[in-house]
């Protein structure tokens, strides 16, 4: 008796050790426990209402989901980027706050980072111009408190909390982001979510909406206005409204075309190739005619860097696509809509937005660091309704800019824009992976297109835009940290300054690399 009670603990302990550890329940025992869980799972969730099992049941996959975002940041930034595609589609058909779990999600990558840093004391990954104008623009929406012309407090909260927030995504990304894998992982899952964005606009527009979809429409007057044009209804995609879609399908189809020109792998263009023919469509579709202006605009850009005879090919046969397009006399309302981009002076939308702009210069001059966040559009609405700015119509990120913050607030946001346009172009010319250069023409391209994008619409204020713009930042500061061959040049020239100075050690750079190859060539 007592050798079977000694034996006992210890037989149980192996058991368990080779059941749960070893084995991790890949065995009978964890078949067992799986068909246990399930059948309990599923007999409460069959006594329960409805929303109350649809909430257990996002709590079991997301709550899991959640620990793993704030133990990899990575993983978290693309789950991030999916919440920015599909929270508008869930919330078509659940009553749910989904701005609240937006801003959940990026307090809990931003606390994850703070913890790292305080850990690892590394800031290395920020070391770049776009950081210290991105901290400035931070610290001047922050001091916008004080703003004496502001009439509201609670607008600045609103509006500032979503700034900040936002701008948060940029410190995580390039944390997240320390190798060129995460940083391609990162890149592709932006084009699949684009791509499956263009795929359910071709479902909207050749199979029809779903009921819920349009209840949704059909709920707000204005809303069923803008979207119901020329006899039909523009597809909208996941998204709140055919402007956010059609400009996210504008510059991925740029961002796809230039990684086709430069990619190597044919499988990869063919798939880049069907992904931009859907984007085209989906674009076409969604009857937003910024976009169309904006294609042409982008490929100009880098067809100006490269001057590669397949981008000027590309270019040059783009816009004399769009020209004979333009030329052309239809009755289709897709294709007149189209047409109408490229004719501003018969537009009368354009000339509202000069008058508007007109009218608003003199306020704006007089109002250096401008009226207050928040006292334009939704959020001047609702806190300073009486005020002439909440109805004013900006129709412009830059002239929201000027009006909220001043012109002082748009030249520190221009030059944030400026900072990450050079720094782009500049990488670009210097890397030496052929991977690494096209990633910087793509991702360089794009902040091109939304920069100009932003002049006619907000661009880059509603998500997954927000989020993207943001994320291709930190792409842009971290690329090079993964070219081996520009990272020892630049170890050389760092190496020479203290004793020649910049230019000299650039000089001796060239003269060291010059002579190396010489002396292999001889030696061989």
């Amino acid at each position: 008796m007592s050798v079977l009670k000694a034996n006992t603990p210890f037989s149980l302990k192996k058991w368990f050790d080779k059941t749960f550890l070893q084995e991790k329940l890949n065995n009978p025992m964890g078949y067992v426990i799986g068909i246990a869980i399930a059948l309990g799972l599923a007999f409460v969730l069959t006594a329960l209402p409805l929303k109350l099992g649809m909430m257990v049941i996002l709590g079991l996959i997301g709550i899991p989901v959640v620990l793993y975002c704030f133990a990899n940041l990575h993983f978290g930034i693309i789950v991030l980027l999916s919440m920015g595609f599909f929270l508008s589609l869930i919330g078509k058909f659940v009553n749910a706050p989904i701005g609240t779990a937006v801003d959940g999600m990026l307090l809990l990558l931003l606390f994850g980072l703070l913890v790292r840093l305080v850990k690892e004391r590394d800031f290395s990954f920020i070391k770049s111009p776009i950081t210290i104008f991105i901290l400035v623009w931070i610290y001047y929406n922050f001091i916008e408190v004080l703003n004496p012309w502001a009439q509201s407090r609670m607008a600045w909260v609103y509006t500032v909390r979503t700034v900040a927030l936002y701008l948060a995504v940029y410190f995580v990304a390039a944390h997240a982001m320390d190798s060129l894998a995460k940083v391609k992982s990162v890149l592709k899952a932006v084009i699949v979510l684009s791509l499956l964005s263009a795929l359910y606009s071709l479902k909207q527009e050749f199979f029809g909406y779903s009921e819920a979809e349009l209840i949704w429409l059909h709920s707000d007057p204005k809303r069923y206005e803008l979207i119901f044009q020329w006899g039909r209804l523009r597809v909208f995609s996941f998204f709140s409204d055919p402007t956010t879609f059609g400009m996210l399908m504008g510059y991925m189809s740029v961002f796809c075309i230039v990684l086709i020109i430069w990619g190597k792998k044919n499988w990869q263009r063919i798939a880049l190739g069907f992904a931009t023919l859907c984007m085209f469509m989906g674009m076409a579709y969604a009857g937003s005619r910024t976009p169309f202006v904006l294609v042409p605009a982008g490929v100009l850009f880098f067809m100006l860097l490269t001057f590669r005879k397949e981008t000027v090919i590309v270019g040059m046969g783009m816009i004399l696509f769009i020209a004979a397009f333009s030329l052309k006399s239809t009755s289709n309302p897709i294709i007149f809509r189209i047409q109408s981009a490229f004719k501003p002076g018969e537009d009368g939308s354009v000339k509202v937005r000069m008058d508007n702009q007109a009218r608003v210069r003199p306020f704006i001059q007089s109002h250096p660091i401008g009226a207050g966040l928040g006292s334009t559009g939704m959020w001047g609405k609702r806190f300073t309704p009486n005020s002439w700015l909440a109805s004013f119509a900006h129709d412009s990120l830059y002239v929201r800019i000027a009006v909220e913050a001043g012109y002082i607030g748009l030249i520190i946001y221009l030059l944030l824009t400026f900072a990450a346009l050079k720094q782009g172009i500049y990488y670009f010319f210097r890397v030496k992976d052929p991977e690494i250069k096209s990633f910087y023409l793509a991702v360089t391209t794009v902040v091109f297109i939304l920069a100009v994008a932003n002049y006619p619409q907000e661009a880059v204020t509603l998500p997954p835009t927000s989020m993207i713009f943001y994320v291709f930042l930190a792409v842009l500061v971290r690329l090079k940290d993964f070219d081996e061959n520009f990272r020892k040049e630049e170890e050389i020239v760092d190496l020479s300054i203290p004793v020649l100075g910049k230019k000299e050690g650039k000089e001796q750079m060239t003269e060291h690399i010059f002579l190396s190859k010489k002396n292999n060539e001889e030696n061989f």
